[in-house]
């Protein structure tokens, strides 16, 4: 089950006593963790929106909240729009949730980082995309992966912006798996060559047939 707890945050400043608004989230958490101890609980993070504060914006913040609910059956749900509102990088954000908790869901989107834009996969970070593909493979994440996107605002066909999603997600996840483990990305990546790098990745997304 995932929370995205879109109405836990304030819009003011003293409107809101930290301590307590904290300490209730937490408690929350470890009630909703108890209820079922063989259901995971994910927490789907995101700096605003409907809030304009949110009191678990980030990765940090909700790693944190993890730690101090202490239930073996809370982890994090990555939204790669959220990640990228947040103005965090998406593979180093499942890195440390993997590190430090769990990964227990992907929504994969687009957007260009000043709201929740839900666009099809790929259209905007394309690069960065692989990488947290690539990240999630390094971490051994095995479980779903979810398209959280919008057609509705352009009024797209959603079966075909779908379709597009399905054809987008296959070709970039065949790119993660060639590039997992490639020795010369990881040569360079230990270098932190970024020319080399980026050339191989440019080879990868532009190579032909």
């Amino acid at each position: 089950m995932t929370l995205w707890m879109g109405q836990d945050g304030l819009d003011y400043s003293f409107q809101g006593d930290y301590k307590t608004m904290w300490d209730d989230t937490v408690s929350a958490l470890q009630e909703v963790c108890a209820h079922d101890a063989g259901c995971d609980i994910a927490i789907e993070y995101k700096p605003n929106e409907p809030r304009c504060y949110a009191l678990m914006p980030d990765i940090g913040t909700t790693l944190l909240a993890i730690r101090e609910a202490g239930a073996a059956n809370l982890g994090v749900t990555l939204d790669f729009c959220h990640v990228l509102f947040a103005d965090e990088i998406p593979a180093h954000s499942a890195h440390l949730a993997a590190r430090h908790s769990r990964i227990l869901g992907v929504h994969l989107n687009d957007g260009y980082g000043k709201r929740d834009d839900g666009l099809m996969i790929g259209t905007v970070h394309p690069v960065q995309t692989i990488e947290l593909l690539v990240e999630l493979k390094k971490s051994g994440y095995d479980k779903a992966i979810y398209f959280d996107t919008f057609p509705d605002h352009g009024g797209l066909d959603p079966v075909e912006e779908c379709r597009t999603n399905i054809i987008a997600a296959k070709r970039l996840m065949a790119m993660a798996d060639r590039l997992t483990g490639h020795a010369g990305l990881d040569a360079a990546i230990a270098r932190q060559d970024a020319a080399i790098s980026q050339r191989i990745i440019m080879q990868e997304i532009y190579r032909e047939g």
